[in-house]
């Protein structure tokens, strides 16, 4: 079976995570449940790892990574920041943390859909590059055509 590891890398002070990264952390253990009991009758399994962040590594807080690949490279997603109140409590001064834009959308976590997507994509890369005779080729792993979820 093939695993696909998420690395989620989020600050933490003193077991506390901003809201931000908590929104990203739950998307994230809830789309890999749910794409799990997708794709591992197809022989891939996901696992989360985290990586946690201290103050001084904020600029790489709540990010997302594919087989160590970050999200924003997979997708069409642009990384920006914007000021953060809840960082801003954890660490006690004013602080900015990474919002991404997708599909034209400011989000201040990494949407399930972004995931989702990105999950489907890098799969669907891996299956048709095994030499594994069985492997779809004009069909993403989710089933969708290769203009779908994959595209």
């Amino acid at each position: 079976m093939r695993t696909l590891q998420i690395e989620w890398r989020h600050l933490d002070v003193d077991g506390e995570t901003c809201d931000r990264c908590y929104d990203t952390g739950e998307n994230l253990k809830n789309e890999i449940k749910r794409l799990n009991r997708k794709v591992e009758p197809q022989g891939v399994h996901i696992e989360l790892m985290e990586a946690i962040l201290d103050e001084s590594q904020m600029s790489l807080s709540n990010a997302v990574l594919l087989d160590g690949i970050p999200i924003e490279a997979i997708l069409n997603i642009q990384i920006s920041e914007n000021y953060c109140q809840s960082c801003s409590d954890l660490v006690g001064k004013a602080s900015f943390c990474r919002t991404v834009i997708y599909e034209g959308n400011e989000y201040e976590d990494i949407p399930a859909k972004a995931i989702r997507h990105a999950v489907y994509r890098v799969i669907d890369n891996s299956l048709k590059n095994s030499d594994d005779a069985n492997a779809p080729t004009e069909a993403c792993c989710c089933g969708e055509s290769s203009k779908g979820c994959c595209g």
